[in-house]
C-alpha cells in the first residue's frame, strides 16, 4: 500500500520533485517487505537499498538511519489508517458511535492483513514506544486521534474522559488483535469478536453524546 503523501517527520531533507517522492516511497515500501521477513532487527540500510534499487547513499540522503525510515514508514501507515477511518466516517452509514468504533476495530484488522510491515511494526511499538511522538506513547497517539473523529463525526462530547477511556480502549484492543494474529495467520476469528464486544461494552460505560 502507498500513499502519494510522504510524511516529513524523521526525514533529512524533504522530497520534492517527483522522482524524489518516489524515490522515497519505494524505500518505504522495501523496509515494509524487509520488515515482514526477517524483522526490525534483520532490516539494514544496505539491504533496504538493494531492495529499493536505490544507492546507499540515497538512502542517507532522506534518512539518518533505520530506525528513521521505520518510523516514516509508521507515519505512513498512521496516516493511511486515519484516512480509512475519516473515508468510512464521511459515507454517512453509522447511525451511532458505536458502529465508529467497530469501523476503526475493523480498519486495523484489515491493515494486519493487507498491508505489509504492518502486523510486524504495527503502529511502531516493536521499535519504540515513543515513535510517533516524543513524549507520548504511540497508542495515546492514535486514542487522541480517535477521539477527534468521533467529535467530529459524531458530536461525542469533548471530554477528558474520554481520550482516558480511548487510551484503556486501544491499548486493550492492540493487545487483544496481537494475540488473534498470533494464532492464526489471518487473524482469530473468535479473539476478534470478543475484543469488539469488549471494546464496545467497556466505552458504552464512559462515552457521553
Amino acid at each position: 500500500m502507498t500513499t502519494s503523501a510522504v510524511t516529513t517527520g524523521p526525514l533529512r531533507r524533504v522530497p520534492v520533485q517527483g522522482r524524489s517522492v518516489a524515490r522515497v516511497q519505494r524505500m518505504l515500501d522495501a523496509c515494509a517487505e524487509i520488515v515482514d521477513e526477517v524483522g526490525y532487527e534483520g532490516l539494514t540500510t544496505t539491504l533496504l537499498a538493494e531492495r529499493a534499487e536505490v544507492a546507499i547513499g540515497s538512502v542517507y540522503q532522506f534518512f539518518p538511519d533505520k530506525r528513521a525510515i521505520v518510523q516514516a514508514l509508521t507515519l505512513r501507515n498512521m496516516e493511511a489508517y486515519l484516512e480509512r477511518l475519516a473515508n468510512r466516517f464521511g459515507s454517512g452509514t453509522f447511525a451511532d458511535w458505536w458502529e465508529g468504533v467497530d469501523a476503526g476495530i475493523d480498519e486495523y484488522i484489515e491493515m494486519h492483513r493487507t498491508v505489509p510491515g504492518f502486523r510486524t511494526l504495527h503502529f511502531g511499538d516493536v521499535v519504540d514506544v515513543h515513535l510517533l511522538d516524543e513524549e507520548r506513547d504511540n497508542n495515546a497517539v492514535i486514542a487522541e486521534q480517535l477521539a477527534r473523529l468521533l467529535v467530529e463525526q459524531f458530536h461525542v462530547a469533548d471530554e477528558p474522559r474520554l481520550r482516558f477511556a480511548l487510551e484503556i480502549a486501544v491499548e486493550a484492543a492492540d493487545a487483544l488483535i496481537k494475540l488473534a494474529f498470533r494464532r492464526r495467520t489471518e487473524g482469530d476469528e473468535r479473539v476478534l469478536a470478543e475484543a469488539k464486544a469488549l471494546i464496545r461494552e467497556y466505552l458504552h460505560r464512559h462515552v457521553s453524546v
